[in-house]
């Protein structure tokens, strides 16, 4: 069963790039040398990005897994939620969404999340930290993923480990993403935090 599943994923992989180059993209891959990383990924801002994006991480020999709370992943469902690379977490829980999160991290020898920070594709006025959260807490890189749509390039663009300062940091992002552009540019978010002395989201 392992064979098939390599043979599968191999094709998969072949066919995602093949498919990519047909429509004219190109794949960008700098990604972090290691097996734990978080993968964040902007500017989001039409229903097209979801198929380049499955497209992009087939073609960079990566699973696409998010998290979900824990009640989509109940009977046939949540082996459907499963199979497309969701973990469930639960809310409500003693632990909060973030510290479940640090604990997947720590419990797995490689773990590559996936998080849109902007949480939606209209536009908004700052982005959600809990991805910060775990990556710090983690101890793990944050990895770029974009996609640009106006020079047809995707992929993971590079990387960086948390610091705790959140406003250097957010400098890395502003100046990555400033530069990529969504399919529909007037839907691009404020790439900023809220202040601390407001009330943050995961």
């Amino acid at each position: 069963m392992k064979i098939i599943s390599i043979v599968f994923y191999y094709i998969w992989q072949r066919a995602a790039k093949y498919t990519l180059n047909v429509f004219g993209w190109n794949l960008v891959a700098e990604m972090p040398p290691v097996q734990k990383y978080l993968l964040i990924g902007a500017h989001h801002t039409s229903n097209w990005d979801l198929p380049l994006v499955l497209l992009m991480m087939a073609a960079l020999g990566l699973r696409l897994r998010w998290i979900g709370k824990d009640s989509l992943f109940k009977g046939v469902q949540g082996k459907i939620m499963r199979w497309l690379g969701g973990i469930p977490v639960e809310r409500g829980a003693r632990k909060n969404f973030v510290e479940q999160v640090i604990d997947l991290y720590n419990e797995r020898k490689d773990m590559v999340i996936t998080i849109a920070p902007e949480g939606t594709r209209s536009a908004v006025d700052h982005w959600k930290t809990g991805f910060y959260h775990i990556a710090t807490g983690a101890q793990v890189p944050v990895a770029m993923a974009f996609l640009d749509y106006s020079r047809k390039t995707c992929g993971v663009g590079g990387y960086f480990y948390p610091t705790g300062d959140m406003e250097a940091d957010l400098s890395i992002l502003q100046n990555f993403y400033g530069t990529k552009i969504g399919k529909y540019p007037s839907q691009h978010g404020e790439i900023r935090f809220l202040p601390k002395n407001k009330k943050i989201i995961p």
